[in-house]
């Protein structure tokens, strides 16, 4: 068996479903020297991915050391039990997901080798002709851990989901669906709304579309997104999302009346709020140049991890490494964390409100 320090034999990896992003899981693992299985419901697609360079080969592997389940929401489940159920699968096998929703995922999968995940990235270009290898450098990668999660691993998919390029932020399952709700969800719900309406008045005006110019192209590109994956997000995540549009509806009767009432006051008052908010959205993360390890002792029970690493993700802090260094003697071990050094001081102190008692040097 394969094992990850084994310089003689290339790492394993395996990718169910080979759409968009499943194929530039593929594409991005092999370019860092993985040997990557992988399978879909349509084996032909698998093939295609296999003659584009996205697979080494079809089918199972159980001594892939991390799975990525790639399919819609409404099957991640079904096919992660199915992953951790292969006759032989080595061990220390890890399994993740990519989907939008993750707390009836998680919930339904009370299995320790899974870690509930979400890259945020995509395209509005859909299916394997579109994968991208670079397609996950810079974007922001959720990891969803638990109480029931093993720290080796939750180690195992964040290294690999750092090795491709990505930020990974720890949340809890419902913090993430709550949060994604308002940032991808019923954002992508206006913009396929909006796109109707104008498509419905460009009936009557041909010329409308003609027209559209930059704001719109840029509000709508979500819009020629998979509209595929959408029914079963929108039905794991429906409490979340309806609070979501009804946030904005009110916001938009608001602006309704502003404008019926020729309210400039009111009106200016909320468009200069809402440029300085857009103007205040974080650049993506730049790879600090300088960092701190933590060093946290941490007794020997479940949640520690969970309560550690979404402590981090409350705060902003995105964790650039973790290693689990277990002790020989006692129930307990180190959990070692390395982060931007602005950032150590704040979660140093949140952790330290919560009992732990940690150490801090700079790494030269």
């Amino acid at each position: 068996m394969t094992s990850p320090s084994d310089p003689e034999r290339p790492r394993r990896a395996a990718v169910v479903g080979i759409g968009l992003i499943g194929g530039s899981l593929g594409l991005a693992l092999r370019a860092r020297g993985w040997h990557v299985t992988g399978r879909d419901a349509d084996p032909g697609a698998a093939e295609e991915a296999k003659a584009a360079g996205a697979l080494d080969a079809v089918g199972e592997d159980p001594e892939a050391e991390i799975t990525f389940v790639a399919t819609p929401v409404g099957a991640v489940a079904e096919e992660v039990a199915r992953v951790l159920g292969q006759p032989g699968l080595r061990p220390d096998a890890a399994v993740t997901d990519v989907g939008g929703v993750k707390a009836p995922v998680v919930a339904a999968l009370n299995d320790p080798r899974f870690v509930g995940g979400h890259p945020m990235a995509g395209s509005e270009q859909v299916g394997l002709p579109a994968a991208d290898p670079e397609l996950f450098v810079g974007a922001t990668w959720v990891l969803t851990p638990t109480a029931a999660t093993d720290p080796g691993a939750y180690a195992r998919v964040q290294a690999a989901a750092r090795s491709l390029g990505a930020e990974v932020l720890s949340l809890s399952p419902e913090q993430h669906d709550d949060l994604v709700a308002v940032v991808s969800h019923v954002p992508h719900l206006t913009a396929a709304t909006l796109m109707n309406v104008a498509d419905r008045r460009a009936a009557e005006h041909a010329a409308l579309l003609r027209l559209a110019a930059g704001g719109f192209r840029d509000m709508t590109r979500v819009a020629a997104g998979h509209p595929g994956i959408w029914p079963d997000v929108c039905a794991e995540n429906r409490q979340a999302i309806v609070a979501g549009l009804d946030a904005l509806v009110e916001a938009l009767s608001q602006v309704r009346e502003q404008v019926a009432a020729g309210d400039r006051t009111g009106l200016l008052a909320d468009l200069v709020h809402a440029a300085e908010a857009r103007r205040s959205l974080p650049a993506r993360a730049v790879r600090p140049e300088r960092l701190v390890e933590l060093r946290v002792p941490v007794p020997d029970r479940p949640g520690v991890l969970a309560e550690i690493t979404t402590t981090a993700g409350d705060l902003g802090v995105n964790i650039s490494d973790l290693e689990i260094a277990h002790s020989a003697e006692g129930p307990r071990g180190v959990l070692v964390l390395v982060v931007d050094a602005d950032a150590a001081g704040r979660l140093g102190d949140a952790l330290g409100a919560r009992g732990y008692r940690l150490t801090a040097r700079h790494l030269e």
